[in-house]
């Protein structure tokens, strides 16, 4: 059997902290720090996110340090009474790769997602060299769609034509 040195654990609204660490590895990861670091949320936006019921955030720890993470937010359906989950945002640091913490940030939030009903949890990646990995690990977990998706810019208010 498998020894991990490494456990997942949700950030709540009683360990808020875990987000700018979280924020950090994303920020480093994805080679983003503009995005990730710089431009932080304050303590009441991140105190609000993590009691929104709608947003979910793991983090893997290693020796209490974030090593790795996922962001997600729970999409309700208006169609059916049901929901299905969105993975925003997973990273692992390269150091720790390949030890199945990605797939056990998932495992916890398929957990997650049968505790509140969700019928499914989807993921986008990019078809790019740099998520070759990301693909091969979503691939080993579900089916893929083939999609097409679209930034639609929000500059101003518009009104219908």
């Amino acid at each position: 059997m498998m020894e991990f040195h490494w456990r997942i654990r949700q950030i709540t609204q009683e360990n808020p902290g875990l987000m700018d660490a979280l924020l950090k590895i994303f920020g480093e990861v994805f080679s983003d720090l503009e995005a990730y670091i710089r431009n932080r949320p304050c303590t009441d936006y991140i105190q609000q996110l993590l009691g929104s019921g709608y947003f979910i955030a793991l983090v893997a720890l290693k020796d209490e340090q974030v090593i790795g993470g996922l962001a997600a937010y729970e999409l309700r359906k208006f169609e059916q009474e049901r929901s299905e989950i969105y993975i925003y945002d997973l990273a692992v640091l390269e150091a720790h790769r390949r030890q199945g913490i990605a797939t056990a940030l998932i495992q916890e939030l398929k957990n997650i997602a049968v505790d509140r009903g969700a019928y499914t949890i989807f993921v986008q990646a990019d078809t790019g060299p740099e998520d070759e990995a990301a693909i091969a690990l979503y691939s080993r977990l579900g089916s893929k769609e083939n999609v097409l998706h679209f930034d639609i810019p929000v500059r101003s208010r518009t009104t219908a034509p």
